[in-house]
């Protein structure tokens, strides 16, 4: 183990401190006691999930790489954090691939960690809403099953996201997604892991794509406005799918519902990209800015994706060639 490359072991810690975040994330919600926060307003919120995950994640990592750089969404207070909410184990499907040479001799000190715990808090808060009312009204025929099919929905869009940069590029990332396979019923083990690296690839997932003829344009389902929708209509596209949270939407693409991620809006955050621009690069997409720039993802560079965000698994030249000017204008350059 102690020959194995540094960004593999981070690498395949990562992936069981997702996996734990996600255990976390399904804990609290059925727990029905969400424990909400509103940080800037009703569409910015926290909750006891959002801080759980997060320090389980961030003391996990630094225990065993104590000279990492890790930034998280939420600003907690420091504390000792519990011995069952730290995670030791490690995906050994990853610590067997071979690292890229040009990674191969990375120091923990070099790499930042971007941690996003739970992508898609609003989309969460109104699944538990959704639950706890279809509880409510259940019925001898099963009740209101329009309220649970929305809540089911709904969590599709939550994910807990892991992004590794090294000078300022995201060049691996993991997306744990904590409720998939809820179709299945009761009794099914929920939850799945995807993880991608340059140079290894992507894994966990089917790769899919649009066919060419289709535009399939993914965006932001709870922060629209004129100039998101301008932005989205000149791509002229054959459907727009709104969804919420960034990992979702990136798996929206990879996973061939979607053709481009269009935000033309200053919303997103280093730690919402970080990870899924890493996948997504890992297949051969893209993720930029609306200017058509890289975002960096150095320690001391300021949280906001003030740019607004334009990713797309192919055919990333032509979509960015749509951005209208009034866009441009609007979306200031980082």
């Amino acid at each position: 183990m102690s020959g194995t490359p540094v960004i593999m072991r981070l690498m395949a810690s990562a992936h069981s401190v997702a996996e734990k975040a996600g255990s976390i994330v399904r804990k609290v919600l059925h727990s029905g006691d969400l424990g909400i926060v509103e940080k800037t307003g009703a569409n910015d919120l926290q909750t006891l999930a959002d801080r759980l995950a997060q320090q389980s994640i961030c003391a996990s990592l630094s225990r065993r790489f104590p000279k990492l750089t890790i930034i998280g969404e939420e600003d907690l207070p420091s504390e000792e954090v519990k011995e069952d909410a730290i995670e030791k184990g490690q995906a050994e499907e990853i610590l067997q691939k071979s690292c890229p040479a040009e990674y191969s001799g990375l120091k923990e000190e070099e790499l930042v960690v971007w941690v996003d715990p739970l992508d898609g808090t609003k989309e969460y808060t109104e699944a538990s809403r959704c639950l706890r009312q279809h509880a409510e009204v259940q019925t001898p025929h099963g009740g209101s099953l329009t309220s649970h099919s929305t809540a089911l929905w709904l969590l599709d869009n939550v994910t807990v996201l892991i992004g590794i940069a090294y000078r300022g590029r995201a060049i691996a990332g993991v997306i744990n997604q904590p409720f998939y396979n809820y179709q299945l019923g009761a009794g099914a083990v929920l939850g799945r892991t995807m993880w991608g690296m340059l140079g290894v690839g992507a894994f966990g997932f089917q790769l899919q794509e649009v066919p060419a003829d289709r535009r399939i344009v993914t965006t932001t389902r709870s922060h629209s406005n004129k100039v998101v929708t301008d932005c989205v209509d000149a791509m002229e596209p054959h459907e727009v799918v709104r969804v919420g949270g960034a990992g979702n939407k990136i798996i929206q693409l990879v996973e061939g519902k979607a053709s481009a991620y269009v935000f033309a809006s200053p919303g997103c955050k280093k730690w919402d990209t970080c990870a899924p621009e890493a996948i997504l690069h890992a297949v051969g997409g893209k993720l930029t800015d609306m200017h058509g720039n890289a975002y960096c993802y150095d320690a001391d560079v300021k949280h906001m994706n003030s740019a607004g965000v334009l990713a797309t698994l192919r055919n990333h030249e032509y979509y960015a060639s749509r951005v209208p000017q009034s866009v441009r204008e609007a979306l200031k350059l980082d």
